[in-house]
């Protein structure tokens, strides 16, 4: 019989309302000024990032779709009216907050990639100038700003007249960025939570009567909005074209921190003038410092070969003394690498791991090596070198660092960083099994076969040889044994071993997707590291051993004042002549040879004054200047309908838009299905029989 299906309508006070996906609303743009701290950037923008990211929308969404309107509007607010030098290091930090904070909804994710598409998109809004103004410019400190800005024009000698942008002088601060010597984790601690008490106290009406001490962002001090978005993981901003221009810029030596050596020197992003800055500054630039670092590295080498071949047991040779000199010079430049850069930046470069374990084997080389002669003790000098001959585990692939710098090495050493961790965590469940086995196969065949001589049977079929386990299961026990063994068996060889190697593919498959990002993250990471030294003189190894030996003990009883940093700077010329004889000679034929090769002819010095300078205020020429600007550009309440704005402002490698679509669709038919399910239970269904 056909069955008739009847639908019955549902009263209207039954029915569930359907879903509704409100429109965004304009939200009051956050009212920033030029003298706004830090602090108030910070709290101006997480008002309004909090207000218009309510959702867990995914980095696609807010990037694409709608849902993204109210950070365009954001953009065109912030590139058209607000002139504060700290939009991006804020942006940043909020983003570096919202990704790091306890919210399982997915809003803390959605609202950490706003900061980060808001920050390079205002980024694109500027001029290449300009972009590198607001990109360097560090977090000056509030108690010492006025005191800069009074010395502040009595610091150019060059043909720049001004910097860049204001910054604190670290080297009249020594120390000036705090808490260096700290633990990796516990100054990213320190940072975020000196944000989350920023942000929760966002509601309140914040006035200016709290105290300097208790300001929640001291710990961001004298770092710019690179270096925030190396520690905030803002992989995405550090891989636009705008940015990595500027990071590039920084690695040729296009844009310099110091332009002359002298006792009143201070710290401040440049252009490279070559016609007035002095040639010694270029000392400082990363790409020769990774050079020397590879010709130091390559010589440190040859000594150790040439100690290990040697391996006189019965005096200390000249040869090995090279080597102790190398060493020390090595231990001395790590350790001043780890006080200027910071235990952050340190940490993020995986190859100061290798150089740490390096320094460690050396130490333990020494000893052994000293306590051997000094006790005529043969065997503790054959112990010492066959711990030296573990330093090649480490100092080869240390040589071979530079490949890193390369898109496809650079790429595959974040691969197998991460397969590392996920393959230290599955051994965590690989030596619980092991462990529980070893010790029922050890006491069940403690008649046959000793503790040690199981384990490495155990050892031997987790690494492949099942045979062995077959071979001896009915030896171990007749009644337990073959069933154990086939268990663990198929345990180790099928089970465990096939989930590795899953799991490692995952994590292989996860970073190669992003390969362009991972890459550009490991570069900048370096970069950062070798140009954020706040030392006006930066003596390479093995020299720094003569400025340790020297200066180190005057400081005991002679102040260190103009004198004695001009001192270290005699020594400085002295010692690196050569260098700076190679180094300019190197430039000389390279700008003969192809004059805008590297393609960053506008960093090589001023050419036009920047329209948004963050120079301090003077008179009302500023404000006439400002004014001038927004009788240009209309007000922007609303959110740019134009595409190519849009286009310019996403210029990232990303998903194409037909990719965009087809997840658009997919989420669209997820939600219609769940609407029918939600409808079909009280459609009310009639059947009747005919």
């Amino acid at each position: 019989m056909p069955i008739r299906v009847k639908a019955r309508p549902v009263s209207q006070g039954d029915r569930a309302p359907s879903p509704y996906f409100a429109p965004w609303k304009p939200t009051e743009l956050p009212h920033i000024s030029y003298d706004d701290v830090f602090r108030d950037v910070i709290k101006s923008l997480s008002r309004y990032i909090a207000d218009c990211v309510f959702l867990p929308l995914t980095f696609e969404q807010l990037r694409t779709t709608s849902s993204g309107d109210c950070l365009r509007t954001l953009v065109d607010h912030l590139a058209e009216n607000v002139l504060n030098p700290a939009i991006v290091n804020a942006l940043l930090a909020l983003r570096w907050h919202y990704s790091t904070g306890p919210d399982s909804s997915g809003v803390g994710d959605a609202r950490a990639n706003a900061c980060e598409i808001v920050a390079w998109r205002f980024l694109t809004r500027l001029s290449e100038r300009e972009a590198v103004e607001f990109c360097l410019y560090e977090i000056p400190d509030p108690k010492q700003k006025s005191i800069f800005l009074r010395n502040a024009p009595d610091l150019g000698e060059s043909n720049e007249r001004t910097a860049l942008l204001p910054s604190s002088s670290s080297n009249e601060h020594p120390g000036s960025r705090p808490d260096t010597l700290r633990g990796a984790s516990q100054r990213r601690t320190q940072l975020i939570q000196s944000l989350s008490k920023l942000t929760m106290s966002m509601q309140l009406d914040s006035n200016d009567e709290e105290e300097d001490e208790n300001d929640p962002t001291a710990p961001f001090i004298n770092l710019n909005a690179l270096e925030i978005a190396a520690i905030a993981d803002a992989k995405r901003f550090l891989s636009q074209h705008v940015v990595q221009k500027i990071i590039t810029g920084i690695w040729s030596g296009d844009i310099i921190f110091w332009d002359r050596l002298s006792a009143g020197s201070i710290k401040k992003p440049r252009f490279y003038n070559p016609q007035t800055a002095d040639p010694f500054c270029r000392l400082r630039v990363p790409r020769y410092l990774k050079v020397y670092e590879v010709v130091f590295f390559g010589l440190f080498l040859f000594l150790y070969y040439a100690v290990l071949i040697e391996q006189n047991r019965y005096a200390i040779t000249p040869r090995e003394i090279m080597l102790y000199v190398w060493f020390a010079a090595f231990c001395y430049d790590e350790v001043s690498e780890y006080i200027d850069a910071g235990s952050i930046f340190y940490s993020a470069d995986v190859w100061n791991l290798f150089d740490m374990i390096m320094i460690a084997i050396g130490l333990v080389f020494a000893i052994l090596r000293f306590i051997g002669l000094y006790n005529q003790d043969l065997y503790m000098v054959d112990i010492a070198f066959d711990v030296l001959s573990l330093e090649a585990l480490f100092m080869v692939p240390r040589i071979c660092s530079i490949l890193s710098l390369s898109p496809y090495w650079g790429t595959l050493i974040p691969c197998l960083k991460e397969m590392g961790k996920d393959f230290l965590k599955f051994m965590v469940l690989v030596v619980i099994i092991y462990v529980g086995f070893l010790t029922t196969f050890s006491l069940i065949g403690r008649d046959s076969y000793s503790f040690n001589h199981m384990a490495m049977i155990v050892t031997k079929i987790f690494f492949g040889s099942s045979y062995v386990g077959f071979d001896i299961m009915e030896s171990i026990d007749p009644i337990f044994g073959p069933p154990l063994m086939l268990i663990f068996v198929t345990l180790s060889s099928i089970l465990l071993m096939g989930s590795l190697t899953g799991m490692l593919s995952n994590s292989f498959s996860r970073v190669i997707s992003h390969a362009r990002e991972e890459y550009l993250y490991v570069y900048s990471v370096y970069v950062l590291e070798a140009s954020t030294s706040n030392r006006l003189t930066h003596f390479y190894p093995p020299f720094n051993l003569l400025a340790l030996g020297i200066f180190r003990p005057l400081r005991l009883f002679l102040p260190s004042d103009n004198k004695f940093r001009q001192a270290r700077i005699m020594l400085l010329k002295a010692t690196h002549l050569p260098i700076v004889a190679v180094i300019k000679a190197y430039e000389l034929i390279t700008f003969r040879v192809s004059p805008s090769k590297d393609g960053f002819d506008s960093f090589r010095g001023p050419r036009q004054t920047s329209r948004r300078s963050p120079a301090p205020p003077l008179s009302s020429s500023r404000r006439s200047h400002i004014s001038s600007r927004h009788t240009n550009h209309e007000v922007i309440s609303q959110p740019s309908p134009t595409r190519s704005r849009q286009d310019q402002d996403d210029s990232t490698d990303a998903p194409t838009d037909v990719e965009v679509r087809i997840a658009e669709l997919s989420s669209k038919i997820d939600r219609l299905t769940a609407l029918v399910a939600m409808l079909q239970p009280g459609a009310g269904i009639e059947t009747t029989r005919t």
